[in-house]
């Protein structure tokens, strides 16, 4: 990584019935972030090693379970609602195909459903904002190249998304 990183996050809320606080969410996720590029266990298996770059893009659509369960149905092939879907155009794509434009790279989009959200953190008696902040530590770990296939994986990645969503309540 170069000494000073650029950190463009974009949030849309197209869920328009659902009453959320996106300038204080784009806040933490950007301060979570930025936490989470220090962290070694992340830097030492994420895909950006050896990578030049000083700008770092990524998206966040917040919308309702009817448009995540077509995405859902659309791209993975399961046909239901769930509370998030990462696209990791970055860490996905083989090294021949990806782009670096002036230093910048796309990691790609993190699409949240509201609704989901909203019944996790009832479940989980936690606040709203609580339960989109885990959510989103969990995409944002997808576009750094972590996923779960097997049982070492999921644990690194839960207990790391909740580290990274504590950092903001310390």
């Amino acid at each position: 990584m170069t000494k000073k990183t650029i950190t463009n996050i974009f949030i849309e809320n197209i869920y328009q019935d659902f009453s959320f606080d996106e300038v204080s969410f784009h806040d933490d996720v950007k301060k979570m972030f930025i936490y989470m590029l220090s962290l070694e266990e992340i830097k030492k298996n994420y895909c950006l090693n050896n990578i030049k770059y000083s700008t770092l893009v990524f998206d966040i659509v917040l919308c309702n379970d009817e448009e995540i369960h077509r995405i859902n149905r659309e791209y993975r092939k399961i046909d239901r609602p769930t509370d998030v879907i990462t696209f990791a155009m970055f860490a996905d794509s083989e090294q021949s195909e990806v782009f670096i434009i002036d230093g910048e790279i796309n990691l790609g989009e993190i699409i949240i459903s509201l609704d989901t959200i909203k019944e996790q953190a009832i479940q989980n008696g936690v606040t709203v904002n609580d339960e989109a902040r885990l959510i989103a530590a969990h995409g944002m770990l997808h576009l750094l190249g972590f996923d779960h296939q097997n049982t070492d994986d999921y644990n690194f990645v839960v207990t790391t998304q909740n580290k990274v969503k504590d950092f903001l309540n310390v």
